[in-house]
């Protein structure tokens, strides 16, 4: 999968993000916080803050304990959350660190890490928009129409 897009509604807390297939049709957005869309959209044009802000030190973090950042899998949807983890190659083997897809897409946006997603999300992601919107009439909410 990919970052396709990124929406950004400053007044209110919720954001969207959409990944996509690469080579594929599928997609779904994510909602998260006003924070991490904001550290997204700034690495992903490669501006530099002036001292390191969450997502930076956790790159410093991996980087001096010899870690380098693999892949993102999100791999589970459960009541409406979605959970991912971070595959941390190391010396001594592949780690891996739960983390929420919004800083996990945010470490991957500054360094092109692949983002994977199970088939069960995605799975799952299907028949949650089957549910509420079976003819596929609907679209997006009009907040994030493009």
């Amino acid at each position: 999968m990919e970052l396709s897009r990124i929406l950004i509604r400053e007044l209110t807390d919720g954001q969207l993000i959409e990944l996509h297939e690469v080579d594929g049709p599928r997609s779904f957005p994510i909602m998260i916080g006003l924070p991490e869309a904001m550290a997204i959209e700034r690495r992903l044009s490669g501006e530099a803050p002036p001292r390191p802000m969450t997502h930076e030190l956790m790159d410093s973090i991996m980087a001096t304990l010899g870690g380098r950042l693999d892949r993102v899998v999100i791999h589970e949807l459960s009541e409406g959350t979605f959970y991912a983890v971070l595959c941390i190659e190391t010396a001594e083997g592949e780690r891996l660190v739960d983390a929420r897809p919004s800083d996990a897409i945010a470490l991957t946006a500054a360094h092109g890490v692949p983002i994977f997603v199970s088939e069960s999300v995605l799975d799952a992601v299907q028949q949650q928009d089957m549910e509420t919107d079976p003819d596929g009439e609907f679209g997006p909410p009009d907040e994030f129409a493009p």
